[in-house]
């Protein structure tokens, strides 16, 4: 596979995550287009590595701490989600606008 395959692959996740999260409401759904977007910049990150020190194993250091941040990030805001879903019946970015209270 060469180096622009990659970076076209890449770009595509980021463009279908960017697009799923500015055009949803649903806030699982903003939190899975964002999820898209980390996951095309592992992948750019990945062939970065690749492609410009294979022998070099910092890059999958990278990479797998890119991964682990991801699934942090993911479990956090999905906790969040199922707070404030639990507290206040709210599962769309409008109805969560106003926390106070």
């Amino acid at each position: 596979m060469t180096f622009e395959l990659i970076l076209v692959l890449a770009a595509g996740l980021f463009c279908t995550g960017l697009f799923g999260a500015l055009s949803q409401q649903s806030i699982v759904m903003i939190m899975m287009g964002i999820e898209l977007m980390i996951g095309g910049i592992i992948v750019a990150a990945a062939g970065f590595w690749h492609f410009l020190a294979p022998s070099s194993a910092s890059g999958q250091v990278v990479v797998v701490a890119a991964v682990v941040a991801m699934a942090v990030e993911m479990a956090m805001g999905f906790a969040v989600t199922t707070a404030l879903y639990r507290a206040r019946q709210a599962d769309m970015t409008d109805m969560a606008e106003e926390l106070k209270g």
